[in-house]
C-alpha cells in the first residue's frame, strides 16, 4: 500500500516556516505508529555482524521503501572478495534519494546502519521480535540504530506535504557494515562517488547533539618462542611468560592514560583493553606462540600513528631480554571525529530545532568515546553530527547489551527534530541554502 503523505489537516495558513513546520509534526504524530511498525520489521530480520550476512534486511529494505514518496531507490551490491576483506558474508547498501525544485539547494544525507552486534546472553525479550512492552520497542539493533533507520525515512517522507519551495535533496543512505568499520558502506559509496553530500547527519540518540567521537586502534601483538616438554622447560623459550611482561608493561601504561584528557565534553581520556588471549598446545608443553588482541580508544588530540608507534616501543622493550620474535599488526585504525564547530550552520539549525520541540531547553552538544561511521563523511571533508532515536546514553537503551530497546515517544521527538532540520536546510531563500 502507498504511503499517503497528504494526510493531516489544513489550518488555512498562508505558506510559511511555522505551519510547516506544525504540519511536519503533525504528519510525523499521525504516521507514529507506522514508524514503529517499520522499526518492529526491521528488528525482525536478523543482521548480526559478525557473521554479517546482512543481503537479507538490504533486500528487504529496498523493496519496502518503493512505498515511500521517494524518487529513487537503489540496491547497491558489493563485490563478494570486497565483503571477506572485512570478514563478513554477504551485504548490498541501500540508498535512496528525494529530489526538491530545481536542485540548487544542498544535498543533506541521512546515514544509519542496520547492522548489529550478536544478542548474548541474558535477554528477557525475545531479541528477534520487536515487542511492544510500556512503550518502548525491544530488539537488537532498536536503539542502534534500525531505529534511525525508521525515523530518517519518515523525517524525510514528511517534507512531501509542504507548499513551501524546497531546493536540494535529501539522501537516505543505509548501510549495513558499521560493526565491521564502515569501510565497505559509507566509505565506499563516498570514495566512489555514489554520495556526495554537502552535511550529513548520521545515527545518535534524541537528548542531545554530538558533534565529535573517540577513535579507535586494534593491534594484534604475538610472540614466537620455542615448544618444550614440560618436564624440560629450559629446553624451550615460554611465548607465555613473555607475555606476561608485555600485560604488565601495557596495564601500567593504561593507568598512565588517565593523565591525558580531551578538552572536548564527554570525551574524557584515551583507554586501553587487552580483549583477547590465546597461546600454548597443550598442558604438558612449553607455549611457543601467545597472541593477544588490545583496543585503545583516541581522543581527537591524539594521533593514530603516533600511538601505534608508542605501543610498539613498549612491547619491543617489555620483552628484549627474552628471545622471543615479535610480530605485532594493525587490525583497525578509526580516526577520531573532531568537532563539528556548534557555531556552523548545521548544529545550529539542529539545535534551534531540538529547542523548539523539547520546549524550550537547549541541548547538549557533546562528543562520545564511541567510534562510529560519522568519521567517513569527515574524512570526506563533509560536515557531520550524530543525531537520532534513542535515549540519553548507550547504556540506558541497553546498547551492545542484553534487552536493548528504544522508546517510541523518542523516535517521535527525533522524527519532528529531524524533519522541521531538514525543511530549514532546504527551504529556497531561508537562511541561504545553497551548497
Amino acid at each position: 500500500m502507498k504511503l499517503s503523505t497528504r494526510e493531516g489537516p489544513n489550518d488555512g495558513h498562508a505558506p510559511g516556516s511555522e505551519a510547516d513546520k506544525e504540519q511536519l509534526c503533525a504528519w510525523i504524530d499521525a504516521h507514529r505508529h507506522e514508524m514503529v511498525a517499520f522499526l518492529q520489521e526491521l528488528i525482525r530480520i536478523p543482521a548480526d555482524n559478525p557473521p554479517g550476512d546482512c543481503q537479507r534486511i538490504a533486500d528487504w529494505l529496498s523493496r519496502h521503501l518503493q512505498a515511500f514518496p521517494l524518487d529513487d531507490v537503489q540496491l547497491l551490491p558489493v563485490p563478494q572478495e570486497r565483503v571477506e576483506s572485512v570478514g563478513m558474508v554477504r551485504v548490498a547498501n541501500v540508498v535512496a534519494r528525494m529530489a526538491f525544485g530545481d536542485g540548487s539547494g544542498p544535498v543533506v544525507g541521512l546515514n544509519a546502519h542496520g547492522d548489529a552486534v550478536a544478542p548474548g546472553l541474558g535477554w528477557i525479550r525475545n531479541p528477534y521480535g520487536g515487542d511492544v512492552v510500556e512503550g518502548a520497542v525491544y530488539g537488537r539493533g532498536a536503539a542502534v540504530s534500525k531505529s534511525d533507520i525508521a525515523v530518517y525515512t519518515y523525517a524525510a517522507a514528511a517534507l512531501r506535504i509542504v507548499t513551501a519551495p524546497l531546493s536540494g535533496q535529501v539522501d537516505l543512505v543505509f548501510t549495513f557494515d558499521e560493526e565491521a568499520g564502515g569501510m565497505i558502506g559509507p566509505a565506499r559509496l563516498l570514495t566512489e562517488g555514489t554520495i556526495r553530500p554537502d552535511v550529513a547527519i548520521t545515527a545518535g540518540f534524541t537528548h542531545s547533539i554530538v558533534n565529535a567521537h573517540g577513535g579507535c586502534l586494534h593491534l594484534e601483538v604475538r610472540l614466537q618462542g620455542r615448544s618444550a616438554h614440560a618436564a624440560e622447560p629450559e629446553l624451550g623459550v615460554d611465548a607465555l611468560e613473555a607475555m606476561t611482561q608485555v600485560l604488565h608493561e601495557l596495564y601500567q601504561y593504561r593507568d598512565r592514560l588517565a593523565e591525558r584528557r580531551s578538552k572536548i565534553p564527554g570525551l574524557g581520556s584515551p583507554t586501553l583493553v587487552v580483549g583477547l588471549i590465546r597461546g600454548g598446545i597443550n598442558t604438558n608443553v612449553v607455549p611457543d606462540e601467545c597472541v593477544i588482541r588490545l583496543d585503545r580508544r583516541l581522543i581527537p588530540e591524539e594521533d593514530g600513528d603516533q600511538v601505534e608507534n608508542e605501543i610498539r616501543r613498549l612491547i619491543e622493550e617489555a620483552v628484549s631480554s627474552r628471545p622471543v620474535r615479535v610480530d605485532i599488526q594493525r587490525i583497525l585504525y578509526a580516526k577520531p571525529l573532531r568537532p563539528t564547530p556548534p557555531e556552523s550552520r548545521l548544529v545550529q539549525i539542529l539545535k534551534k530545532n531540538w529547542t523548539t520541540v523539547m520546549g524550550g531547553r537547549e541541548p547538549d552538544i557533546h562528543g562520545v568515546p564511541l567510534y562510529t561511521d560519522a568519521r567517513h563523511f569527515a574524512e570526506a571533508g563533509i560536515p557531520v553530527v550524530l543525531f537520532g532515536a534513542g535515549p540519553r546514553t548507550l547504556a540506558e537503551a541497553g546498547g551492545h547489551r542484553a534487552d536493548e530497546h528504544v522508546r517510541m515517544d523518542d523516535m517521535v521527538l527525533a522524527a519532528k527534530i529531524l524533519t522541521m532540520t531538514l525543511y530549514d536546510l532546504l527551504r529556497k531563500g531561508v537562511g541561504g541554502n545553497e551548497r
